[in-house]
């Protein structure tokens, strides 16, 4: 990590703290939290339940009958200065391609995403597909990679009115974020196509192939393509 690395601590109810990366530099925030949520979840701690990164944060969950915030943070003070003393321990990324039909029944936001960005259809494809996107971290519902979007000009509003559900394989996007959705679940993104790919799956341990770091691409297929996917699980290929 090099220098020692800003956090701020902060209380998140009885039983949980939120330790925020403050240096201003948006790769290595998320670099920090992340191996601070690997250091905690391997280290074994009594009383921690679970450490859950996102862009800049991660929520530190513990047991207040067996330990207190005032322990935790000590904790966490103590991981990072190892963090910062050995730095953080990373993994060769997976990666990931994921086919796409865009548009029509598979993307209904496409055409209102095109015209917000002031773009044809056709572009906002190519930019889309021109990529690849680091997985930086799993969100609602059901494990979701959440990724930095697409370089669209402006960013994109989410819907006024969001979807009572959303289909599992959704392709969205919103703001300057992009989403596959694994399960079908409410949503206020803008969908703008479908993967046939199945990427939860019940039996498999974990639930979903990827983790924050991974790298995803996606490529365009056509709809009538669609179908010979259906049923597929998503694989990494490297």
């Amino acid at each position: 990590m090099g220098s020692t690395t800003t956090v701020e601590v902060h209380e998140a109810g009885d039983a949980a703290l939120r330790i925020v990366a403050a240096t201003g530099d948006r790769e290595r925030d998320w670099q920090t939290v992340h191996a601070l949520a690997g250091w905690l979840d391997s280290s074994g701690m009594e009383g921690i339940h679970g450490a859950v990164p996102t862009y800049d944060s991660v929520l530190v969950e513990f047991d207040a009958y067996l330990t207190s915030a005032r322990q935790v943070r000590a904790i966490v003070l103590m991981a990072m200065r190892q963090i910062d003393f050995v730095g953080a321990t990373s993994r060769a990324p997976q990666q990931f391609e994921v086919p796409v039909a865009y548009g029509g029944e598979f993307g209904p936001d496409l055409e209102r995403v095109a015209d917000h960005e002031g773009l044809d259809i056709e572009e906002v494809i190519r930019i889309h597909t021109a990529k690849s996107y680091v997985i930086r971290c799993l969100g609602a519902p059901a494990g979701s990679p959440m990724m930095d979007g697409p370089d669209f000009p402006l960013p994109v509003p989410r819907l006024k009115d969001p979807r009572v559900s959303v289909p599992a394989g959704a392709v969205s996007v919103a703001g300057r974020q992009a989403v596959i959705a694994p399960a079908s679940a409410p949503g206020g993104w803008c969908v703008i196509g479908q993967t046939p790919l199945t990427l939860l799956e019940a039996s498999r341990e974990p639930l979903v192939p990827y983790l924050p770091g991974d790298v995803l691409r996606f490529r365009r297929i056509s709809a009538e393509d669609f179908t010979r996917y259906v049923g597929q699980l998503l694989e990494a290929w490297q």
